[in-house]
């Protein structure tokens, strides 16, 4: 039987969805400010959805008896699930590849959003900063680089 409502395990998994949230809606902002068409609620979406599944199993399956518990069972189909949603986003036209950088952010979004559903938070943070570094200061460094800007 799933577990009846005990306040603290009500809210920290409500705790864990906010912050899932709110550290991928960062990555989504930098995307958005950079113009790109996957944003600010993408990634939040994402990230939050990722931590959804994880605290799913966390709270639910070891609570019913027929399951045998793996925590990266779930990961792995939130893995998979995040995969197909990324593909649609590479897009390929006119010898021009596009949609790999907000393919990878999208990627690393929902693995933040399992780090946070594990309880994982300052790895979660972590991540998110060495995100928004790639985002924005590799970008600069790359323009340089490549003569274009």
């Amino acid at each position: 039987m799933i577990e009846t409502l005990n306040l603290s395990a009500t809210w920290e998994p409500l705790v864990y969805l906010v912050v899932a949230l709110l550290l991928g809606s960062c990555l989504g902002l930098e995307r958005s400010l950079a113009g790109k068409t996957a944003g600010f609620r993408t990634y939040g979406l994402v990230s939050m959805g990722s931590a959804l599944f994880i605290l799913i199993a966390r709270y639910v399956i070891p609570t019913v008896d027929a399951f045998n518990y793996d925590p990266m069972r779930i990961a792995a189909g939130v893995v998979m699930g995040i995969g197909f949603l990324c593909g649609g986003v590479i897009i390929f036209k006119d010898s021009h590849l596009s949609g790999l950088t907000t393919a990878a952010g999208l990627w690393v979004a929902a693995g933040i959003g399992m780090a946070v559903g594990y309880g994982l938070i300052m790895l979660s943070l972590f991540a998110t900063i060495a995100t928004l570094v790639v985002f924005t200061l590799f970008w600069f460094i790359e323009e340089k680089l490549t003569n274009r800007g």
